[in-house]
């Protein structure tokens, strides 16, 4: 069995991650902002660009077992519920940049406020809200996972590895000294 992600999928894993943080610092604070024509192209580049990855990134990621790496078997239901989860992240990843092209969508065609802007910019909150709540149910999952020593968080994070050490008893893992 394979105990690792490839190095694409790393990259694809932790320069999401710089993007995502990268979309957080820059968000616009006022959608009035929209008025400058530089910054909504931006805006619109940078959504396309990260809808774009997001999508590349779930089309190859979904090739890979969710707990490849594990060195016991991983129940049933412990593998609906991360399915779950990180489909969940794939959906409110990908509503975050459509809905901010409909925001901006909207904003060009005059649609500076009313239902329909009011609309996308509530799916737009709430995307993020679920992304914010998902990602971080991600980590303690893999941080949990890390601490069970259970070889899940060694297949995808560069630091704070372990490996597998056979014993004549039973197989157990160890921090990497």
């Amino acid at each position: 069995m394979k105990n690792s992600h490839t190095n694409i999928a790393k990259i694809f894993h932790w320069g999401f991650i710089l993007l995502y943080c990268y979309g957080l610092l820059k968000q616009l604070n006022d959608l009035s902002q929209l008025e400058d024509p530089n910054l909504l192209a931006f805006e619109v580049i940078f959504a396309s660009l990260f809808l774009f990855i997001v999508l590349i990134r779930y089309f190859y990621m979904r090739r890979f077992e969710t707990f490849l790496g594990a060195y016991e078997p991983i129940p049933l239901g412990h593998k609906f519920v991360a399915k779950v989860i990180h489909k969940s992240m794939y959906l409110c990843l990908a509503l975050l940049p459509l809905s901010g092209l409909l925001i901006a969508g909207l904003f060009q065609l005059g649609a500076k406020s009313g239902i329909l802007q009011n609309l996308a910019i509530a799916l737009h909150e709430f995307s993020a809200f679920l992304s914010y709540v998902l990602i971080s149910t991600h980590i303690a999952a893999a941080i949990y996972s890390r601490l069970r020593r259970k070889g899940i968080w060694t297949s995808m994070v560069p630091l704070w590895s372990e490996v597998k050490v056979i014993s004549p008893s039973r197989t157990k893992t160890k921090a990497l000294e």
